[in-house]
């Protein structure tokens, strides 16, 4: 879990992220929370490597640009950006956190092989709290769901191993048994 509040609460309402202005992409930040250059150079660096990336990947992303962007300011600004509801940090699995543009709930399911990352359907989450309340009286009061398991790509090729989390297509397949 977080040391941050989950940021679906604040986004719920507001205009989808990110808004676009003179080419770069701007933050939303909470209202009363400053909007300074470097919250907006790290924002936009995620915008850029499409999300799932981590403190390190981002500050490699500044330094193309910005070779003496200190490391404390990209940490500070993810604790800005992730406490105003702008960014979300995901915790999937071993390693160190990801950061997302924040979008609503987040639920994932990650290939522990290569990393790579599935959204899973905000429907199937539902399904599962109403059956919690229904079946069992649980008010589910806040839900984050992480399944880690083998995508498909690495079952059929043992031993691949990525450097970077992606993003994982989502395809539903036909057939609910073994060998469909």
């Amino acid at each position: 879990m977080s040391d941050h509040p989950h940021p679906a609460g604040p986004l719920r309402g507001r205009a989808d992220l990110p808004a676009e202005r003179g080419g770069e992409t701007q933050a939303m930040l909470a209202p009363g929370m400053r909007r300074t250059a470097q919250r907006s150079m790290v924002y936009n660096a995620i915008v850029r490597l499409g999300g799932h990336c981590t403190a390190d990947e981002i500050t490699a992303e500044l330094h193309k640009s910005q070779p003496r962007f200190p490391r404390s300011t990209v940490y500070r600004s993810l604790e800005a950006l992730t406490a105003s509801g702008s960014v979300y940090a995901a915790h999937l699995g071993d390693g160190p956190t990801h950061y997302e543009l924040a979008s609503g709930d987040h639920h994932h399911a990650v290939c522990q092989l290569c990393g790579g990352v599935l959204h899973i359907e905000e429907t199937m989450v539902t399904e599962l709290e109403a059956h919690l309340e229904e079946l069992h009286r649980f008010k589910p009061l806040h839900t984050e769901v992480l399944v880690v398991g083998v995508c498909e790509t690495c079952s059929r090729t043992p031993g691949r191993k990525s450097n970077r989390r992606h993003t994982l297509e989502h395809v539903h397949h036909g057939g609910g048994g073994a060998g469909s």
